[in-house]
């Protein structure tokens, strides 16, 4: 069972250091979801991949206990929102570490409004300015569940709570002008 305090790897780095397509698919997803290192990165890869794996082995069991654990895996991917809610096991091997990284905290936040920038999201969490159903969470790792997607909000405590807050996004006023308001402005100046 091991130590309690000891904690195992959650991630399998690359097998070669120096691939430079890995390279540069890993810098550009860096860059597009603000991640902190390359360790996030594999984190959620391994994930992915464990999440395959499990797939590969259901898929070529026909027993009960098989069936069994393969509508586990699906109702709990689609718990996390990472498959549809109609989807058979062969839609798991589809997925990829988009999939993974879209359904992170830090992304969901920046998606919904809250921040300006992506690395703006990761800094509210980080701080503690979100919480997700009424909890504190302050990892911007932590996988949203489906359902508590729209529960997403700053902590009532919070200075950003408060609309007015300088660091919250305005949303811009909806400018509606037709040509025709436009020629009358023309017109009376």
């Amino acid at each position: 069972m091991g130590d309690p305090k000891k904690t195992r790897k959650k991630y399998q780095k690359p097998s070669h250091p120096w691939q430079k397509e890995r390279i540069e698919e890993e810098k550009v997803l860096m860059k597009e979801y603000a991640l902190k290192n390359k360790l996030e990165l594999w984190k959620a890869n391994s994930q992915l991949r464990d999440f395959k794996k499990q797939t590969k082995n259901l898929a070529s069991s026909q027993t009960e206990q098989a069936q069994i654990e393969k509508n586990n895996l699906i109702k709990k991917l689609q718990k996390l929102g990472l498959v549809q809610d109609n989807a058979q096991i062969d839609d798991i091997l589809g997925l990829s570490i988009k999939n993974i990284l879209d359904r992170r905290l830090q992304t969901i936040v920046y998606k919904k409004g809250f921040s300006r920038t992506i690395g703006q999201a990761r800094q509210f969490i980080t701080h503690r300015h979100i919480i997700v159903d009424e909890k504190n969470i302050d990892a911007p790792g932590y996988l949203v569940p489906k359902e508590s997607e729209h529960k997403i909000t700053f902590k009532t405590k919070s200075a950003l709570a408060n609309t007015d807050h300088p660091e919250r996004v305005q949303k811009a006023p909806a400018v509606v002008s037709t040509v025709a308001e436009t020629k009358k402005q023309e017109v009376s100046a």
